[in-house]
């Protein structure tokens, strides 16, 4: 192949040049009979060349033609992939939107149900210091109650027992005495 290329390059650099060479004024022997001949066995030269050329190189440009082919067809597809790439990542993008706005929502509804939820709590337990708060005001009223009823009736002793120490005598002592025992001795009979 390397030694066709030259070849095939000086027989066209031949037979064109080699017109250019003759002399004017004497008839060109490109016009005679032999030169149509040689003019049609150069053609026939160049045109089997020409031909073997584009056979040799014919598997080479069906290579590179399917090269290419399969390269075109596999831009396609990857312009194809990324295309539904896209449209997936857009219809992704859009439902995100709408899950976002849906978690807001969600989002506010809980945080006014844990309102509720706190406010209730905090009613139930308002009522229920209430009602102990006036459970321990009616324990303390009743504590000050019995402790009132306690010191009037210690004091109301100690007044009875000043007065009866006052007004108790040797003889009343005796006369308390004598009714006792004799109520003592009405019993036992």
């Amino acid at each position: 192949m390397r030694l066709l290329r030259p070849l095939f390059a000086a027989a066209v650099l031949l037979s064109t040049v080699l017109p250019v060479f003759a002399e004017e004024g004497e008839p060109s022997p490109a016009d005679s009979p032999t030169g149509w001949v040689f003019r049609w066995i150069n053609f026939a030269i160049v045109l089997a060349l020409v031909i073997y050329g584009f056979r040799k190189a014919a598997p080479r440009f069906r290579a590179r033609t399917e090269r290419i082919s399969e390269r075109i067809a596999e831009g396609t597809r990857a312009r194809e992939r990324a295309e539904r790439e896209r449209a997936e990542a857009e219809a992704k993008f859009a439902g995100v939107e709408k899950e976002v706005a849906e978690l807001r929502a969600e989002a506010e509804r809980g945080v006014q149900a844990e309102v509720q939820r706190l406010r209730a709590l905090a009613r139930a337990e308002a009522e229920m210091i209430e009602r102990a708060a006036q459970a321990e005001i009616a324990a303390a009223e009743r504590a000050a109650r019995l402790e009132l009823k306690g010191l009037a009736a210690r004091l109301a002793v100690e007044r009875a027992e000043a007065r009866l120490r006052k007004e108790m005598t040797p003889q009343s002592e005796a006369v308390l005495f004598g009714s006792f025992v004799a109520e003592l001795e009405g019993r036992l009979n």
